[in-house]
């Protein structure tokens, strides 16, 4: 017996043993808030490889200090965090594995000291700093950030870079109108809002020939905010930029109430890929194998990203594998306990 969920995926020239994703979790583990890669990260993704996650995304990593979202968050804003994500992805791929990171900047949801930066002057909510206004020189600053940023990407090899464009960090700040009330050419209209990420991805690509994916929220849970539909503009766009792959998330933009199930994300990225015709992963308490099968033979995502099932269960793909009923291979050194 087969199953989708165990068959390769092909983007570009990377291809995927399986339709297993791991999705970015923050970590929060670099403990000399530095950025760099530490033993936690090591062992955290490398067993993730060891029990077979077709691609493996490294959290959220900021693109510059103040990007972070703590203090302890990765980073890929200096030469000097090359040397061990090159490791990472060497450990990873020892396994099996094929590599991304996402590449990120928290804007007004960075709980850091001294400034924080966003497309308007306004506070995630009571608790949090309200951050600054960025200038046109700011903006111009952090689209480069990025593009540093995806240059030491390639430089440590990595098989794909996803934009982290959602969960109310700095670009789903400009996309959504209830966080970007700028009055210039970027804030306004759907195109002024979008023109920060496509100003990201053009510099992105002038260093990345690459597989590019994109996160997004698709959803703010709020009426004067943004629905699946107006994303599925967005993901034309995107498309037309060479994105390869849109990760269908939700909310977090504002404070907002969820009504939260298993799999409740999965029709947002349904809407997208049918409506932008474009390859989507869906995301959101995705929990079994037969849960993420049916998502796959009913064409709601070509991809499923796993999130803090993969917490519970390194081995999650052997999890899933035997309750649909099929064998995949693991790692000889465990195959007396793996079949």
């Amino acid at each position: 017996m087969s199953a989708k969920l165990f068959s390769p995926f092909t983007i570009k020239d990377v291809t995927l043993k399986n339709r297993i994703v791991m999705a970015p979790m923050c970590m929060y583990s670099s403990h000399n808030e530095d950025g760099h890669v530490e033993n936690w990260h090591r062992t955290h993704y490398t067993s993730r490889a060891v029990g077979q996650v077709g691609l493996i995304i490294v959290e959220a990593t900021a693109v510059t200090p103040q990007g972070r979202i703590s203090p302890r968050d990765l980073g890929i804003w200096s030469d000097d965090h090359i040397e061990g994500f090159t490791e990472l992805v060497n450990l990873m791929k020892e396994h099996g594995a094929k590599t991304g990171i996402q590449l990120a900047h928290a804007g007004r949801k960075a709980v850091l000291a001294g400034e924080i930066i966003a497309p308007s002057a306004l506070a995630f909510n009571e608790k949090m700093k309200t951050p600054k206004e960025m200038t046109k020189e700011e903006i111009a600053e952090t689209v480069e950030a990025f593009k540093n940023g995806a240059e030491r990407t390639a430089k440590a090899g990595f098989d794909v870079i996803e934009i982290h464009g959602a969960h109310g960090y700095l670009i789903n700040e400009f996309l959504s109108p209830l966080s970007n009330k700028r009055t210039d050419e970027y804030g306004g209209s759907a195109e002024n809002r979008y023109r920060f990420l496509r100003e990201v991805i053009e510099a992105i690509k002038t260093v990345w020939d690459g597989v590019l994916f994109v996160r997004v929220s698709a959803h703010d849970y709020h009426e004067d905010g943004l629905t699946p539909l107006d994303y599925v503009f967005f993901s034309q766009w995107m498309k037309e930029q060479g994105v390869d792959l849109i990760d269908v998330s939700s909310g977090a933009v504002v404070p907002a109430h969820i009504n939260v199930y298993p799999g409740y994300q999965v029709p947002y990225s349904e809407t997208i890929r049918n409506g932008a015709d474009i390859s989507t992963g869906a995301v959101g308490l995705i929990t079994t194998g037969i849960q993420a099968e049916e998502i796959l033979q009913n064409e709601r995502a070509d991809l499923v990203f796993v999130a803090r099932e993969l917490l519970r269960d390194p081995y999650w793909p052997r999890t899933a594998a035997k309750e649909l009923g099929v064998t995949i291979e693991g790692p000889k050194q465990y195959e007396r306990g793996w079949i």
